[in-house]
């Protein structure tokens, strides 16, 4: 399976994922015209639609293509997600055809309190929970919801490809390095970022196990982010100090 990130609207990813035989689907298009651009390009025939939350600019294009393609569209049962043709759940294993793939469905409530992934065997499908460096702000859920959810992303295979919605690995990176400055993998991968992108490139997918080494988001147990957590007032358990990360990414200008 190729895994292709399509940049759309100001700094989101749709993800086109296809086979050698000209089958593809494509996650939480939020325009219409960078997909239908690839499928041209590379002539493709579009056979699914994955939806992971509710946000426009993750599900804007997905009833135009629907209509012009005549294909399914799987999403968190949420009523705000009009557009879903399948509803799929927690513990769901979808299994589509064409192209061959099978996803595991994982509830991940935080970001959105219906949002859900999708991981193969391959990928990590994970809109706006899981960033490069970070994870999402918390619109619906609370701080033990998402860091529960991404405790539940922890637990997957450390070679699978983090595929996050959005371009936000540098600015992450950022912050990150405010926590832990003496973590060398998050150096590493800060500098490999910055590289990526003076070549404008994406910076994503990475692997989990890239995640587990410098995300703080994924480290609340770590020395380095309970030494922060400390200095902050907010040391005495993991979801306190993931509050506390949280708090201060949100508030975080650099």
């Amino acid at each position: 399976m190729h895994v292709v990130p399509l940049p759309a609207l100001a700094d989101n990813y749709i993800w086109l994922l296809h086979d050698d035989n000209g089958h593809a689907i494509v996650v939480d298009p939020g325009e219409v015209e960078p997909v239908e651009a690839a499928l041209r390009a590379r002539k493709l025939t579009l056979c699914a639609i994955l939806l992971t939350h509710h946000h426009n600019d993750h599900i804007g294009g997905a009833g135009a293509l629907r209509e012009a393609h005549d294909v399914p569209v799987y999403a968190p049962d949420d009523a705000r997600i009009a557009v879903a043709t399948h509803r799929v759940l927690d513990g769901d294993t979808l299994k589509l055809e064409l192209p061959s793939a099978h996803f595991q469905v994982i509830a991940v409530p935080g970001h959105t309190l219906s949002h859900i992934v999708y991981a193969s065997e391959d990928v990590l499908l994970c809109g706006d929970t899981l960033f490069s460096l970070g994870c999402g702000r918390l619109f619906e859920g609370t701080p033990a919801q998402m860091l529960s959810s991404l405790q539940r992303l922890a637990a997957l295979p450390g070679d699978l490809l983090v595929c996050c919605g959005h371009e936000y690995t540098a600015a992450n990176g950022r912050f990150a390095q405010t926590v832990e400055p003496d973590n060398a993998a998050l150096k590493q991968r800060v500098d490999e970022v910055a590289r990526l992108r003076a070549q404008h490139q994406p910076s994503v997918p990475a692997t989990l196990s890239s995640e587990l080494a410098c995300n703080p988001f994924m480290r609340v147990n770590s020395e380095g982010v309970i030494d922060w957590c400390r200095q902050h007032g907010a040391a005495n358990d993991p979801i306190t100090r993931f509050a506390a990360l949280r708090s201060a990414k949100d508030a975080f200008r650099a």
